[in-house]
């Protein structure tokens, strides 16, 4: 494998093979790393010869949507034996990735401060300027902000740079698509850019995550859950806290709420100091009648953030925005 590496110019290389039993297929890949000879990532797939097509289709979506968060992974790896004193902007926006693995505040503060020495390596990394775009976001919507108008628009203003720097590149799209759709802007603009970004590579989980969130502030909360179950697909062990945060949103507008109450505590236990997921299971315990569950909740998010009960701008459905801020105001003592 490293001779192949080599003789291809490659770090990275896919390989496979395809075995006929009577009237079966069996369809095998796996992704490697030459220098190391390291396997990063190995999938098989079954199926009747006379499917042959149809599994086809699914080994290639499958291969395309795990090619990219493996890689990602292991190039951060990589960039981390690196000394410190010789890091290019790539480098830096790996490290970044990295940083805010944690999702607390302390890890996207350093996430962003190496966002913004990549971004002055290289005012036009396009990637680098909508990743930061994100994080500002989530500041803003953990109230992690010092200054949260000021951070709102520093948000806005990278997505928009990202977008004339690399309008054309499917992460860049979706990244901008929900920052402006997080951040207050028009959401049909969002959508329309992450739309764009899905349908120029069906295979991006990441995409097909961000439409997630966005359908849920446009008030679309069952074609939100459909879009965080095509993210999982493709890459089921990427963001599983957020996803789990997202589809359990979704139940609870869409009045499902001990299917929401029990996603958002499976999402509670891969991320426990994330502000939204605490807001929402307040509401939806109120919603089910645990009164007493919904105000130990309420103790817990006053720990964490001292506002309880935000504005809510970003969610566009009126009537799921009060089902939502009237749950909280009551398990925060606000109404009765």
């Amino acid at each position: 494998m490293k001779q192949v590496g080599r003789e291809l110019g490659v770090r990275y290389v896919l390989e496979g093979s395809v075995r006929k039993a009577g009237g079966r297929v069996r369809i095998t890949a796996q992704l490697i790393e030459a220098e190391t000879d390291v396997h990063l990532w190995a999938d098989r797939f079954d199926g009747p010869l006379e499917d042959v097509f149809e599994l086809q289709d699914r080994v290639a979506i499958a291969v395309a949507g795990v090619i990219e968060p493996a890689l990602q992974a292991a190039e951060i790896r990589r960039s981390s034996r690196r000394p410190t004193d010789d890091l290019t902007a790539y480098d830096l926006y790996l490290r970044a990735v990295q940083y805010n693995q944690s999702a607390d505040r302390e890890g996207t503060v350093e996430a962003l401060r190496a966002l913004e020495l990549a971004a002055t390596l290289d005012p036009r990394y396009g990637a680098a300027l909508a990743l930061a775009a994100t994080y500002h976001a989530d500041l803003y919507v953990n109230d992690w902000a010092d200054d949260p108008e000021t951070n709102r628009r520093e948000g806005v203003e990278l997505a928009r740079r990202a977008l004339r720097a690399a309008g054309d590149d499917p992460g860049v799209l979706a990244r901008a698509a929900y920052v402006f759709g997080n951040l207050g802007e028009d959401i049909d603009a969002a959508i329309a850019l992450v739309d764009r970004s899905v349908e120029m590579n069906p295979s991006f989980a990441l995409g097909w995550y961000y439409s997630g969130w966005i359908r849920l502030w446009a008030g679309q909360a069952d074609l939100a859950i459909d879009h965080f179950a095509a993210s999982s697909r493709l890459s089921p062990h990427e963001r599983p806290a957020r996803v789990l945060l997202g589809m359990g949103i979704g139940h609870f507008f869409a009045h499902r709420f001990d299917e929401a109450r029990a996603m958002l505590l499976r999402s509670l236990q891969h991320r426990p100091g994330w502000v939204p997921n605490y807001r929402f299971l307040a509401a939806c315990c109120v919603q089910m009648g645990r009164l007493e569950e919904a105000r130990e909740i309420v103790e817990h998010l006053r720990a964490i953030t001292p506002l309880v009960v935000p504005t809510a701008a970003h969610w566009r459905n009126l009537e799921q925005r009060e089902l939502y801020l009237s749950g909280l105001r009551y398990a925060a003592g606000e109404e009765t």
